[in-house]
């Protein structure tokens, strides 16, 4: 079952809590900007992403108020001197980042407040975040405001036109490590989620232009509730089912005959199976499951 929701029948308050509840983990975007008097704001957003790489494009969207239908004084900035720093946010600093989201007025430096340091930047006036491990300085392209009530968004487009990483979050060859640079993401209400850790697991793509698909895995296998969406997904990115005569040998190995202890147990080959797929070593998982289509 689900729920059914037209957003003209709710409020923007509900329906914002449902938007940022379900498109998360979202990345956060700590953009400092400069009025034209010179002043320095200092705030977080998290509707933002990367949009291109020739040029390097970022967007990020200070959304007017709710409440009151107000705009941010980031907005307001860009509006006045087309220049941001976006400051990428780790765990490290996310309490920081917190409290500069708070809504001083116009005016207050959220550097200070938030007790961030300040650095020069090489090629827009707005300085960036010396805590940050990854700050892009950006020329701002275009402002598209999406609507004029409260809760429209601003897209702010950017162009990089220089960017800071830290050496210290790089692996051996020059890559950025995700457990080393630890980012953290927004979710819905006051939540948050670190990137690093037990969160963090690799996907492959699959290889090639050729796989076995949903449509190629045997009866049987679509038809057992035990192996998950997940899992049966991982044997049909494989590039073909193995051959039988590597099925029938394998049933004949040492190794075979001493995991099912002589006799074919079909509880512990799957079981032999879903062990391999956690280790993405399907090929040898799929060795298991034909045995039992052998049966």
């Amino acid at each position: 079952m689900y729920k059914t929701i037209d957003p003209k029948d709710i409020s923007t308050r509900e329906l914002h809590g449902y938007l940022l509840g379900a498109v998360a983990p979202r990345p956060i975007a700590f953009a400092s900007t400069i009025d034209s008097r010179g002043n320095v704001n200092l705030s977080p957003f998290s509707f933002f992403n990367v949009f291109g790489s020739n040029p390097p494009t970022l967007i990020f969207s200070p959304a007017r108020r709710v409440r009151d239908n107000t705009t941010k004084h980031t907005l307001e900035n860009v509006q006045e001197v087309g220049e941001v720093v976006i400051n990428v946010v780790n765990y490290a600093m996310v309490e920081q980042i917190s409290l500069a989201s708070t809504e001083y007025p116009k005016g207050v430096n959220e550097f200070i407040k938030a007790g961030f340091t300040q650095v020069p930047s090489l090629k827009v006036k707005p300085p960036r975040v010396g805590e940050s491990p990854v700050a892009f300085e950006c020329k701002v392209k275009q402002i598209i405001a999406t609507g004029e009530e409260g809760g429209a968004g601003n897209l702010i487009i950017c162009e990089v036109v220089m960017v800071h990483i830290k050496e210290d979050i790089l692996d051996e060859g020059g890559k950025i490590d995700q457990h080393k640079i630890d980012l953290v993401g927004r979710l819905g209400g006051l939540w948050y989620v670190r990137a690093s850790g037990d969160a963090l697991f690799e996907v492959p793509n699959p290889s090639g232009t050729q796989n076995i698909g949903f449509d190629g895995l045997p009866a049987f296998l679509l038809e057992t509730n035990r192996l998950t969406a997940n899992e049966l997904a991982k044997l049909a990115r494989h590039e073909a089912l193995p051959p039988a005569e590597q099925v029938k040998a394998f049933a004949q190995s040492e190794e075979y005959r001493k995991q099912l202890a002589g006799k074919p147990d079909e509880e512990t080959i799957y079981d032999l199976a879903k062990q391999h797929l956690r280790n993405n070593e399907v090929e040898k998982a799929w060795l298991y499951l034909l045995q039992l289509n052998n049966q």
